[in-house]
């Protein structure tokens, strides 16, 4: 009983396109949004959660839709079809609006006159002088404003009592040359003043941003369209107790998607706090997704993988499904103690990316405005390459412990990691590395479980609406998270999101203790060796 290496990869040709995607979105749009448009933290996690909102109501629609699907292609194939072209060229035609929005920023004072004044390469960016020099800048600037009419005279008092009498509180009470968390807070403040900045811009002309607003909407809703057929594609053609070791092999192939994303904005020129357009970089992944999805069409024949799974369930006793099932009934017709195994392990699910979530969608705009880093400095490269090459151990480690097991390692590691942030300093980027590596080996392991507890409670006829369950429980905490992790880092500044992702990891964790199904079924070694005879 092997798993079919070759096929898998394959199919999961399709995760490293929704991983591109996604690492791609997650990257550039929250940072966008408030480096460019200007939204505060809590109105970029209100958009940033909108995918989310649609995610909640599509993915367990499509999922169910294909559940009942019979098209020549398979049950599957064709929502991934038009998922996956639609959500590509709206995606590229967002490199219109960005291209447009930083010709917008580029023509003000923002970048000549003030940001490349507090972020000089050549001044020490720790002394109280400098900023000093800094807060005098903007006071020119605001009262200028306010003067020409620009702004009302409540803007500037609400600047002055938000912004500039804390940043010159801070600077009074330092010495020549400010702490490392009095430098972050410092920093911070200043960063919301080039967000007000850059929304006063937007406010004037809205059109770009009611544009772009559009586009991402269609790009979110095409990938709702695809995501939990993609996803149900992998046990559709995989027998169950090869399902985490699948999994691991189609986890890897989004990781790759991932890194590549990350290599794309690097080599566009995304630097710590650039403000240079990234059009580039919509085109390539929009037009990298495509290419993927052809070379998926060419090579997987999804109803011949799904009959070869038919036999092989029949081969091994694995078909548990009569075929007379209705889905209306799924949970139903599950037992009280498999029905309360769900519903913690959704829970737990619900938690874990609650905390996860509200880190990696702030996490571009994280590093460089408190540690100073960059998410593709040497160090983290290596961090990330080793995460990847850990990838399909922790499948085969997966099989020997069980999947419970795994999970519990994994979520150590992460409230760890998560936990530890918070006492770096800027600059230490070995310590920083390490930290990635321990958190991104603690997701793998959590994340190549989690789905397939899920589905390992399902019937055949129902994975489609099985993954839906799933996506409807990550999907809810990512709708969650970046608004209210927003509204915390808003009132209590960046340093607050990984004590908060930290927390929730936590609870992730002593849920995921009362989940007491979802392991894989045990075959008869007997019956193995008679057909293997045979």
């Amino acid at each position: 009983m092997k798993l079919n290496y070759r096929n898998t990869f394959y199919v999961g040709l399709i995760f490293f396109i929704i991983s591109l995607f996604w690492q791609t979105y997650d990257m550039l749009i929250a940072r966008t949004l408030i480096d460019k448009y200007g939204l505060n933290q809590t109105w970029s996690g209100i958009v940033m959660a909108a995918d989310n909102i649609m995610a909640v109501i599509l993915l367990p629609l499509f999922g169910a839709l294909s559940d009942k699907s019979n098209s020549k292609l398979g049950k599957r194939t064709p929502y991934i079809i038009v998922g996956t072209v639609l959500s590509a060229f709206a995606f590229m035609a967002l490199s219109y609006t960005d291209y447009m929005q930083t010709l917008k920023i580029q023509s003000t004072d923002i970048i000549e006159q003030h940001y490349d004044v507090a972020f000089s390469d050549i001044d020490d960016v720790s002394e109280t002088s400098h900023w000093y020099i800094v807060v005098d800048n903007m006071s020119i600037e605001r009262e200028q404003s306010y003067q020409e009419g620009f702004i009302s005279g409540t803007k500037l008092s609400l600047w002055e009592e938000q912004i500039r009498d804390p940043m010159l509180d801070i600077l009074d009470r330092s010495s020549d040359h400010l702490s490392t968390r009095n430098l972050s807070i410092v920093r911070d403040l200043y960063y919301r003043y080039l967000s007000e900045r850059a929304w006063e811009v937007t406010a004037q002309e809205p059109t770009n941003l009611i544009i772009f607003s559009t586009i991402l909407f269609v790009a979110l809703v095409s990938m709702s369209i695809f995501r939990s057929p993609a996803v149900a594609l992998m046990p559709d053609v995989t027998i169950k107790p090869l399902r985490s070791k699948a999994n691991a092999v189609i986890t890897l192939m989004g990781a790759f998607g991932g890194i590549l994303a990350i290599y794309i904005l690097m080599l566009s020129g995304l630097n710590k706090h650039a403000y240079d357009h990234h059009s580039i970089v919509y085109i390539v992944v929009g037009v990298i997704m495509l290419i993927t999805l052809g070379v998926f069409l060419w090579k997987v024949k999804e109803p011949k993988l799904v009959e070869k799974k038919k036999t092989l369930d029949e081969e091994y006793n694995l078909n548990t499904d009569n075929g007379k099932r209705k889905n209306k009934k799924v949970l139903a017709e599950l037992t009280l103690k498999k029905r309360i195994s769900l519903y913690f392990l959704l829970a737990s699910i619900f938690f874990l990316f609650t905390g996860y979530n509200a880190v990696m969608s702030k996490l571009a705009d994280y590093l460089p405005k408190v540690l100073n880093l960059n998410y593709y400095d040497p160090p983290f490269v290596i961090a990330q390459v080793f995460v990847v090459l850990m990838i399909v151990p922790i499948g085969l480690l997966s099989m020997k412990l069980g999947r419970k097991k795994t999970i519990i390692i994994g979520l150590i590691m992460l409230i760890f990691s998560l936990g530890s942030v918070v006492f770096l300093q800027e600059n230490q980027l070995v310590r920083t590395a390490i930290i990635i590596s321990i958190s991104g080996i603690g997701w793998a392991m959590i994340s190549i479980n989690a789905y397939v507890m899920v589905v390992e409670m399902s019937k055949g006829s129902d994975i489609g609406r099985y993954t839906g369950f799933y996506y409807a429980a990550s999907m809810s905490a990512q709708i969650f998270t970046p608004i209210f992790s927003g509204i915390l880092m808003d009132r209590y500044g960046r340093i607050i999101l990984f004590p908060y992702a930290a927390i929730f990891t936590t609870l992730s964790l002593v849920l995921i203790l009362f989940v007491k199904h979802g392991e894989a079924k045990k075959i008869n070694k007997n019956l193995i060796e008679s057909i293997e005879m045979e």
